[in-house]
């Protein structure tokens, strides 16, 4: 069996409540790493953040909570 890039999606879903929220959550944290925010994680590529940001869901590192207005 060979590994995807961004690990298993059900160990990712543990941290987000849907798919949707979880292309909501690793797209805004992507923006910030775009825009020099510091990584949470020790798995950093400087050159993929999209990647860095599912890192960091895998990890546990990214809180959010939904609201009427959308992920915050």
């Amino acid at each position: 069996m060979t590994k995807t890039v961004f690990g298993d999606l059900s160990s990712l879903l543990e941290h987000v409540d849907s798919k949707f929220s979880l292309v909501n959550v690793v797209t805004k944290r992507a923006k910030q790493l775009n825009n020099g925010a510091p990584p949470l994680t020790e798995d950093v590529n400087p050159n993929k953040p999209v990647s860095t940001a599912f890192n960091e869901v895998a990890e546990g590192k990214i809180p959010y909570h939904r609201s009427k207005e959308g992920v915050k």
